[in-house]
């Protein structure tokens, strides 16, 4: 994987991250959000992560330094009694698809999550989404809940379905 490097997210990676988060918003495959995003609002998600020490926002570069991956960890919830969890997220561009680009990107921030500390990652994925399962299942996530009919869109509904792993 030496032609794609893991680095945190800068003010310049945003409108990368905005245009990957967009593209996955029309897909309709893995996001709830029924229209894209505005660049400030995708700012203010990455700004949402705080401590940034805790709660990194990284980008996935490909050896021509094109922006084509972002992954997070994000506060599972806002009570204390919840630290130590965590929600991994992660969208990967459509042509970086398959390349091995999300298995580098998990891995990346599964051992981030260990070295903060964390106790357990958890994930929502759209029951059909059966890329992010196959790639859940890889990683030993397991699966313990699903919410019926959760997802409406413009065209297509969801299951959502909720995954988690002990660190």
């Amino acid at each position: 994987m030496s032609e794609f490097t893991i680095r945190d997210a800068t003010d310049a990676d945003l409108q990368s991250i905005t245009d990957i988060y967009n593209a996955a918003v029309l897909e309709r495959m893995s996001s709830a959000d029924i229209e894209p995003r505005t660049l400030e609002q995708r700012r203010a998600w990455v700004d949402s992560h705080e401590p940034r020490s805790l709660y990194p926002v990284v980008v996935v570069q490909n050896a021509d330094g094109e922006v084509v991956a972002f992954g997070s960890l994000s506060r599972y919830h806002e009570r204390a009694g919840y630290d130590g969890v965590v929600e991994l997220s992660y969208y990967v561009a459509a042509p970086a698809r398959r390349r091995g680009v999300g298995t580098l990107l998990v891995s990346w921030l599964l051992d981030a999550a260990r070295e903060r500390g964390m106790r357990m990652a958890t994930t929502l994925i759209f029951s059909d989404n059966a890329g992010s399962i196959a790639l859940m299942r890889r990683f030993g996530f397991t699966l313990f809940g699903e919410l019926p009919d959760a997802v409406h869109l413009p065209g297509i509904n969801h299951d959502m379905s909720y995954w988690y792993l002990p660190l």
